[in-house]
């Protein structure tokens, strides 16, 4: 939850950012990259490092590398908003800032799904992969929320980073102070692991978890576009100045996160639904959002297009998270928590910024071109032979006793 609300706060201050400093939205959008790229490039790394050294040690390292991230953006934003460089070295400064949290932070998002999977039955993973996708979800109502009342007089737009590297610091603390070691894992056993060697086959080509990664990239992707392109929609739908649209923003980033809620909470629990159901109707809602947003006449529009989609997004990561949990054995969750984790930052590498440029060229743009993915992950989901039997076939190895509860 506190990684994203800092992640959508800065989002949502982002296009104001550019556009007080002096910066294109193209480039502005840009600044995610980099640090995307460190994301997915560490995430294994540091997923078997929680395999090796605890859950929680790197949930502590995660969450300390996103509040030194936070802090630095805001001293860089703060530097530009005073005229103290350039709008390139500032650009160059906030990229900087934050690939730390692709480097460092990455730690604490593996680390929170296996310390998941380690103490749930293969009958609670879906609800609790909900559980988690609803914390994020949850993240993503607070930050663009709250952020608008960090925009402070003295700091302006550096507020909410400096804010957000605050409770970053403190959820570290409390972590440190609270959590339960995360070392033990709920096997039907009832004991203590020791620590597999890795599969023979890399994660990246086993068939049991290639089309939950393939998923979800291509879901992951859309999402990161359509957060991205949103900010500057509503401003230029408005026709207001950067700063005065912010709290607009913040509104429709709170719809969709309400949205996601709402399925997280209540739908897929009340409907009973599985990881196949999951990938199904949310790519089917958030491509019906999609289209909305393409025609979109007006503000309201823009929220309403915005919540359905965040509605099906709400549905898909949990989906695709708890079908990629379940393809796999007990002692391969720390890997593919780590892969997952991967996807999730590699989503942000080329989307955004080709997001951004297509709706600078034609406003429809990004949005015809998610419809097109979205409707593919539709098929897709009904066609490939692992997705449609997604959470039902059982793979773990039974105890002593097979009917004992886990």
């Amino acid at each position: 939850m506190t990684t994203a609300a800092g992640g959508n706060a800065l989002v949502t201050v982002m296009p104001a950012i550019g556009r007080e400093i002096g910066i294109g939205d193209t480039l502005i959008a840009s600044v995610f990259s980099l640090s995307a790229l460190f994301w997915t490039v560490t995430s294994p790394f540091w997923a078997h490092q929680s395999d090796r050294r605890g859950r929680k040690a790197m949930m502590i390292v995660g969450l300390g590398g996103f509040s030194l991230s936070m802090l630095l953006f805001g001293a860089v934003v703060l530097a530009g908003l005073a005229q103290l460089a350039t709008p390139l070295a500032i650009l160059a400064g906030m990229a900087i800032a934050r690939s730390i949290y692709g480097l460092i932070g990455a730690a604490a998002n593996p680390a929170a799904q296996a310390y998941i999977a380690d103490r749930t039955s293969r009958a609670q993973r879906t609800g609790s992969m909900a559980l988690l996708a609803s914390a994020f979800g949850l993240g993503t109502i607070v930050g663009p929320a709250l952020a608008p009342f960090f925009v402070l007089p003295g700091i302006g737009l550096a507020g909410p980073m400096f804010a957000f590297a605050a409770v970053g610091g403190t959820v570290t603390l409390l972590i440190w102070r609270l959590l339960p070691a995360g070392d033990f894992r709920a096997t039907a056993q009832g004991r203590r692991p020791t620590h597999a060697a890795a599969p023979k086959t890399s994660i990246w080509r086993d068939p049991r978890v290639q089309p939950f990664i393939t998923y979800g990239f291509v879901m992951g992707s859309a999402q990161a576009l359509n957060t991205q392109v949103l900010g500057f929609h509503i401003i230029d739908a408005l026709g207001e100045t950067p700063a005065h649209a912010q709290a607009f923003i913040g509104i429709a980033m709170f719809a969709g996160a309400a949205a996601a809620l709402i399925a997280q909470w209540g739908l897929i629990r009340m409907l009973d639904l599985g990881p196949k159901e999951l990938i199904r109707y949310g790519a089917m809602l958030a491509a019906a959002g999609n289209v909305l947003l393409m025609i979109a006449p007006s503000y309201f529009s823009v929220v309403i297009g915005f919540a359905l989609l965040s509605l099906g997004f709400g549905f898909t990561r949990p989906g695709f998270t708890a079908g990629a949990s379940l393809a796999v054995k007990a002692d391969e969750q720390g890997t593919v928590a780590g892969a997952v984790a991967a996807v999730n930052g590699a989503c942000w590498l080329v989307s955004p910024i080709l997001g951004v440029a297509l709706y600078e060229w034609r406003s429809f743009a990004p949005y015809l071109m998610n419809l097109a993915a979205l409707l593919g992950l539709v098929w897709f989901a009904y066609a490939d032979r692992v997705l449609k039997t997604a959470g039902v076939v059982a793979v773990e190895t039974p105890g002593p006793n097979p009917g004992a509860p886990v």
